[in-house]
């Protein structure tokens, strides 16, 4: 899917015409009421609905149930586009909402990044699009090296330079603003949803997660037909999974077969599975599945946005979506987003002892024991009252210091900001100055509290790689979705109180809540979770010459953000922990993505953008 949304004027006309006659594949046009083009783009069948009032038109692109006659009541009660707040914080599914109405355009995406807005002036226009290619075709866009430069920062930059593009020009939209378009071709970016408090207690807030997970889920099987999910034997994909076994369609379970022999989700999953008795079972043997880091060399045609986090899996994945699309799948759900909404962070108790400190004593008491943490360092970490602009300038400071260990407890708005070993002095620079420069700027965090920023910002990181893992499997003919990253589910996720939410002694015990009466208590009980790491091995081992090949000539050196040689010492060296790989995978999946922009471009322009 990729669409472009214009405003309502004569000038934009002009855009719509250029950009049909330069698109590379046959497209769909929706107009305004006045006749001009209002969206062009291309949609798989059934991911549009979209109703009309007078002069007035409204479309969710995506995946909702809701019917064109419920739209058009929200139009005839709307005297504006901001009067569609209340529609747009209503409806269960994940879809970009945009809407004409009397010579205005809003353009809004999802609260994760699932559904994402990009703006760019085209010829004095503003224009709006899911995805960044076309607007780069428009407007030849040129890359920005210091946004590539975050790339390579880990575990992730820090919020709000997460949200940067990589190219000159073309800006993401806020998560929680929608892009008002103007008939002259200026813009304006409104804010309409905001996170809510963490007030409801466990019990009220179960229920509200149950409903909204059970809509999120139907909306992708009400249509019928089949379609499959993870069950792995984690309490995320096995709740999916019991979900959509309560739609109509036809469910097919998937599972990759683990390379540990040690890794007990195969025990879990055969257990989930013998209570799903009229779904299909698919689990892929481990000799079948690409091993990991498989088909590195290979460009992506359609690499535009940023590099594919998930590039040490991109093989299973185009694998799994191939594999599973002949097994007759229209569509394939995900437990991903799971972890970043339910699981109980230690970053929780900085909230948790301003506001129930009685409990926040006992819960102290297990994650100590859990993560062997130090009596002072652990006090000094909860009593941190830095702003978040603070916060922020601060881990300039710390880009080159040591990755922070399990056993440090860390309370900040974020965690272990680091360049690794082999990024360039001057690529630390630019990294330096624009976390600065930010900082100076004064920017609010996602949420007042450190912990409902952390999830949130968790939630967009996932989102996006969601997305781009979503554009790839859907080219291989299995669309992806994650309906733990709907607005709705997240939405109920962080209204739980922090006390309950984040309870060590428990696990995810918000999600179990909800869960309950659904999914058997005995696989809700599961008290361990898996790893992965002996995948991670193999697949160092197996691809270890594509891999030595890759640091070759590496793009990233050529543009000075890296060391080649120090990338490559730590890329084919030992790993006695398998901490130590995480740093390497987004500078893989960077160098990995320059050179599919570098292939598809007869002319790539690079550029050092303004940090």
């Amino acid at each position: 899917m990729e669409f472009v949304v214009l405003p309502d004027g004569p000038a934009a006309a002009a855009v719509g015409a250029r950009l049909l006659a330069e698109q590379p594949t046959p497209t769909q046009i929706i107009p305004h009421a006045s006749g001009r083009p209002w969206i062009i783009g291309r949609f798989p069948p059934g991911e549009v609905v979209q109703a009309e009032a007078g002069q007035r038109r409204i479309a969710l692109i995506g995946a909702t149930s809701v019917a064109p006659e419920t739209l058009r009541r929200a139009l005839e009660r709307a005297r504006s586009v901001r009067d569609l707040d209340t529609t747009a914080g209503s409806l269960p599914g994940s879809f970009h909402l945009v809407a004409s109405f009397d010579g205005r355009v809003r353009v809004q995406g999802s609260v994760s990044a699932i559904r994402q807005v990009f703006r760019a002036t085209v010829s004095g226009t503003v224009v709006a699009a899911d995805r960044p290619q076309p607007l780069r075709r428009l407007t030849g866009a040129a890359l920005d090296e210091t946004s590539l430069a975050l790339q390579l920062v880990k575990p992730l930059p820090p919020w709000p330079l997460t949200e940067r593009s990589l190219w000159q020009g073309i800006e993401r939209l806020a998560h929680d603003h929608y892009l008002e378009l103007s008939q002259d071709g200026q813009a304006h970016e409104r804010r309409w949803w905001h996170p809510p408090e963490p007030e409801v207690p466990l019990t009220a807030g179960a229920a509200t997660i149950r409903m909204a997970l059970q809509e999120a889920v139907a909306v992708r099987t009400r249509g019928g037909g089949t379609v499959s999910a993870d069950l792995s034997g984690g309490m995320d994909s096995t709740s999916i999974s019991f979900l959509a076994a309560e739609g109509p369609a036809r469910l097919i379970t998937t599972r990759w077969e683990a390379e540990d022999p040690a890794n007990d989700d195969r025990q879990w999953a055969t257990r989930a599975a013998r209570s799903l008795p009229d779904a299909q079972h698919q689990v892929f043997a481990r000799e079948t599945i690409p091993a990991c880091f498989t088909g590195i060399l290979a460009a992506d045609a359609d690499a535009g946005e940023a590099p594919f986090e998930m590039i040490r899996t991109r093989a299973q994945l185009i694998h799994h979506a191939r594999a599973t699309a002949e097994l007759g799948s229209t569509r394939h759900l995900s437990g991903d987003g799971g972890d970043e909404l339910f699981y109980a962070l230690p970053i929780y108790l900085h909230t948790v002892i301003r506001t129930a400190p009685l409990t926040a004593v006992r819960q102290l008491r297990t994650h100590r024991a859990l993560y062997r943490w130090k009596r002072l360092p652990l006090l000094a970490s909860l009593s941190d009252r830095r702003s978040f602009a603070r916060w922020l300038a601060s881990t300039s400071e710390t880009l080159t210091a040591a990755p922070p260990r399990p056993t440090d407890p860390d309370s900040g708005w974020a965690s272990g900001t680091r360049a690794p070993a082999w990024v360039t002095d001057e690529a630390v620079g630019r990294i330096r100055d624009v976390i600065r420069e930010t900082a100076v700027s004064g920017p609010e965090p996602l949420a007042p509290l450190r912990g409902q920023h952390f999830a949130l910002q968790a939630a967009r990181h996932c989102g996006g790689a969601m997305r781009r893992a979503g554009e790839l499997t859907s080219r291989h003919g299995l669309p992806l979705h994650a309906p733990f990253l709907d607005d709705r589910v997240i939405e109920a996720a962080l209204s739980v109180r922090f006390v309950d939410r984040g309870d060590p002694g428990a696990y995810k015990p918000a999600l179990a809540a909800a869960m309950r009466g659904i999914v058997p208590d005995g696989v809700l009980g599961r008290p361990t979770k898996a790893e992965f790491s002996a995948e991670v091995y193999h697949g160092l081992r197996a691809n270890r010459r594509d891999l030595a090949e890759l640091c070759e000539d590496m793009s990233l050196a050529r543009a000075g953000l890296i060391d080649p040689a120090a990338f490559r010492s730590a890329l084919l060296g030992l790993h006695p922990v398998p901490r130590t790989l995480i740093p390497l995978e987004g500078t893989l999946a960077s160098e990995s993505w320059l050179r599919s922009v570098s292939s598809s471009d007869s002319t790539p322009a690079v550029a050092g953008g303004k940090p």
